[in-house]
């Protein structure tokens, strides 16, 4: 976009009564760009519906909203806005209806268009949900995917997280302006992936976090996205609402069971039901997608070894016993015939190797080792 033409592009994104359908039936239909709409005589521009208002808001931009995003623009050389006429737009982004007008994006621009895969879930993750957003990440990361997320709390930083450890490609879509980093714990992520990977935000320069914008920003996941994977989400998740959409863009849709016990899992069971493929391992979504993609992933190199799994006798024992469900120290006395002392014990060695996890209420939950995918 030549710079001289960005008051434009922003005076039209910001009208009143015009969002991102009209704002292409617009320069679709009335002129190739902003810049040459605001050109139009008056008479035109009333002609093709719109308010006098609206004509004297895109004749007219606004100078603070210009000042706050060139101050912003130039702050640093990876700092880029897009608009849709831009070479650079994402492909997949572009085929949607309601593609965002602009793209504001800190990092490295060429991650756009490579193959990208969106991993969601609860921003109130298990220990165990933590760990497989993140080995998941680092398997498909390291296979030559692009990890897409929200850098929301939860899933979301786990998945950016496992991406970034495996030297592989992240992008973070946020629900504000791109200038504010929220949640701010996630400062340090921030910094991150704004250094290996890419931030991305469809909203204007300064926009603060409201609870209306993350549904918005759910869509510009999904849409850059061939597939969406969800880990752990209750009923009422909202990134129930990142599959839904990625459903209605045509794109695939995978879901990770849990515990029928587990809300946290309640999410990916209904998604199942409405068609989502269950998975289990990293490895059957590449063999899934890799012809979508139109090319065969490469074995991960960032995989981790196998766990060791060569427990001794009793502890295998004792993990047969608890099963896959939350479980109390109440019922393994009951079922394993173990005193409290030894069990105690034996739990603190299985949770020190990754074997278990403690649960709410008290409860232990068995879980994969780290590292397996």
């Amino acid at each position: 976009m030549d710079r001289d033409d960005l008051p434009y592009y922003l005076a039209l994104e910001s009208c009143p009564g015009i969002g991102a359908v009209s704002y292409r039936q617009l320069t679709d239909s009335l002129a190739s760009n902003p810049r040459l709409l605001a050109e139009l005589p008056t008479s035109e521009l009333a002609a093709a519906g719109l308010k006098q208002p609206q004509i004297e808001h895109l004749k007219n931009p606004d100078s603070s909203q210009l000042d706050a995003t060139l101050a912003w623009l130039d702050a640093a050389e990876g700092h880029h806005i897009l608009s849709l006429d831009d070479d650079l737009y994402p492909d997949l982004l572009k085929e949607l209806r309601d593609a965002p007008p602009l793209l504001y994006a800190t990092g490295r621009l060429e991650l756009l268009n490579t193959p990208q895969i969106a991993i969601v879930g609860s921003r109130n993750c298990t220990p165990g949900g933590a760990r497989t957003a993140e080995d998941f990440a680092r398997y498909l990361a390291g296979a030559g995917l692009t990890i897409t997320s929200g850098m929301a709390l939860g899933i979301d930083r786990h998945a950016h997280l496992g991406a970034l450890a495996a030297n592989g490609n992240t992008i973070a879509v946020v629900g504000t302006g791109i200038d504010r980093i929220y949640p701010s714990s996630n400062k340090q992520l921030a910094y991150q992936i704004a250094e290996q990977g890419l931030i991305l935000s469809d909203f204007p320069i300064g926009t603060s976090p409201h609870g209306s914008n993350f549904p918005k920003r759910n869509r510009i996941i999904s849409g850059l996205s061939v597939a969406t994977l969800v880990i752990e989400a209750t009923r009422k998740s909202g990134s129930l609402i990142t599959a839904r959409l990625s459903m209605e863009q045509g794109r695939e849709v995978f879901a990770i069971p849990g515990s029928i016990h587990n809300p946290q899992a309640k999410g990916c069971h209904h998604l199942i039901r409405q068609g989502a493929k269950l998975v289990d391992q990293a490895a059957d979504i590449i063999d899934d997608i890799g012809s979508l993609l139109g090319y065969v992933a490469e074995q991960a190199t960032s995989e981790d070894p196998p766990a060791n799994t060569s427990l001794e006798q009793e502890y295998q024992e004792l993990l047969d016993c608890m099963g896959y469900d939350p479980v109390s120290i109440d019922t393994l006395v009951e079922r394993s015939g173990l005193t409290i002392e030894q069990l105690s014990s034996m739990l603190l060695i299985l949770e020190l190797n990754d074997y278990i996890q403690p649960a709410p209420g008290g409860l232990y939950l068995r879980c994969q080792p780290a590292g397996a995918t």
